[in-house]
């Protein structure tokens, strides 16, 4: 199956790195117009520069600059058809007992992983109506599906969030020719911040988690945007409201 992608407009969040840029890379490779969107200003201007894509450097958890990169967007291409919210993490958090946690950490995990993907597909929506024809993606986490290896409780929360927000919005959309699905990737040396969780489990527990993997291995950001790119394709106009676990199996 080739998948084609000549003449769409994508944005993808996230895209200074890891995930957020593979998805990218993938997407232009398909013919896509590829619009970038990062808080972290060095890290996206490389991607631009690596992908020959345009940059946008945008807190996206403040709605007005979340509604003026999808104005900016589709003002200069004239459409919009793909949004992938890739944007998130753990911010720095790490697994702390639950009477540790500020409301300041609660809130920050929140922001980084679901106002964003909301925010955007908010203002992605009239213009994608108007074309009767979108793919949203939105990038959960296995987090979003059972308790998360992490321990970080605002993150396992804000990721279950973004599952209900995909079936959520599949439901207000679809019908308008708007899909809205979500990859939800396991275990993926993505970035520093994950580089170091796996580095903190040591010997022992790296080989467990491997073991635990039916294909017994990490994943890598390229697994997660193969995933990608086929939700935002023509090919799976008939998937919605769907969360594909990109996981390698889990036992």
């Amino acid at each position: 199956m080739l998948i084609g992608l000549e003449g769409r407009v994508a944005v993808v969040t996230g895209a200074a790195q890891g995930i957020g840029r593979a998805i990218a890379r993938t997407l232009g490779e398909a013919g896509a117009n590829v619009h970038l969107v990062d808080l972290d200003r060095d890290g996206l201007e490389a991607s631009a520069s690596e992908l020959g894509q345009t940059a946008h450097v945008a807190d996206l958890s403040d709605r007005a600059t979340a509604r003026r990169v999808i104005e900016e967007v589709a003002g200069a291409r004239g459409r919009l058809d793909i949004l992938v919210n890739a944007a998130g993490g753990v911010r720095g958090q790490i697994g702390r007992p639950i009477e540790e946690i500020s409301e300041a950490d609660w809130r920050a995990l929140f922001a980084a992983n679901v106002d964003g993907a909301f925010f955007l597909s908010q203002a992605a929506a009239p213009h994608m109506k108007r074309l009767a024809h979108g793919r949203i993606v939105n990038i959960s986490s296995g987090a979003g599906l059972r308790p998360s290896l992490t321990g970080i409780q605002a993150y396992a929360a804000a990721k279950h969030a973004l599952v209900g927000l995909t079936r959520q919005l599949s439901w207000e959309l679809a019908p308008y020719g708007i899909t809205v699905n979500s990859v939800a990737p396991g275990f993926v040396l993505s970035n520093p911040a994950t580089v170091r969780q796996w580095e903190s489990y040591g010997v022992d527990g790296q080989r467990r988690l491997v073991e635990g993997i039916h294909c017994k291995r990490l994943g890598s950001p390229e697994d997660i945007a193969n995933a990608t790119i086929f939700f935002a394709s023509d090919q799976a106009g008939w998937i919605s409201g769907q969360v594909l676990s990109v996981d390698g199996g889990r036992s």
